[in-house]
């Protein structure tokens, strides 16, 4: 089985539910016709609204919807719950109170199990950096800061690079001083898409966003444009 993960900086359902190209793209790494697509909102606190939009936008296409909360959790078994899906999108909001929920209940275990076995793990913001080793996050208001996350895939991420002024020097400045590894950051409206744990493409909603792989060596940043596909 193919892992997939799509990694996405901004974009979407979320902040452009005219623009669905990065969630149709999502769509088409599954092998299914009508593929099982679960949303889960927790970085929100399950906003309810963020979840009618996930509705709203996701019944224009091609599969089955559903949702999963930690505050109402569905009947019956969850991991049985997550092992029936065949991809997991992820929202945005607070990536630490998402990692600690993730944990108590069990959810990271289940998730990764369900990865294993195929299903596609997708998301943006807080749903893009939860896959990494670690992400720059926004938990605590006010800064900007590494955070452990799954280790899904290696390394660290960054999104919202283009539109959120302070995203690329705190990014730089987290691996310059050794407390992030290097990664990859995104514009809003780009989305990295890894299989087997290795970056195969980026794809882009919009025309000029733009994906970064971002290192340092001898006490310098390295920042590497990568050119996405445009859908």
């Amino acid at each position: 089985m193919k892992k997939h993960v799509l990694a996405m900086g901004g974009g979407g359902f979320t902040s452009k539910p005219e623009n669905l190209k990065l969630d149709e793209y999502l769509l088409s790494l599954s092998n299914k016709k009508n593929p099982k697509v679960c949303f889960i909102p927790t970085a929100s606190g399950d906003d309810e609204s963020y979840r009618r939009r996930f509705y709203s936008s996701y019944k224009k296409l091609n599969c089955e919807t559903s949702h999963l909360s930690l505050y109402w959790p569905p009947e019956g078994d969850l991991r049985e719950f997550v092992l029936d899906k065949d991809i997991f999108y992820v929202g945005g909001g607070n990536t630490r109170n998402l990692m600690v929920l993730w944990k108590e209940w069990g959810l990271d275990k289940y998730l990764y199990e369900a990865w294993d076995n195929g299903a596609i793990m997708a998301g943006l913001s807080a749903g893009s950096i939860c896959w990494f080793e670690k992400g720059l996050t926004d938990s605590v208001t006010g800064k900007l800061l590494p955070l452990d996350c799954l280790g899904f895939l290696p390394n660290s991420n960054c999104p919202h690079f283009d539109s959120e002024s302070q995203r690329r020097p705190e990014y730089h400045k987290a691996i310059l001083n050794g407390s992030m590894m290097e990664g990859i950051a995104c514009d809003d409206g780009v989305a990295a898409h890894f299989v087997d744990g290795k970056l195969k493409c980026c794809v882009s909603s919009l025309p000029n966003a733009k994906a970064y792989n971002v290192s340092a060596e001898n006490g310098k940043i390295n920042e590497s444009i990568i050119e996405p596909k445009y859908l």
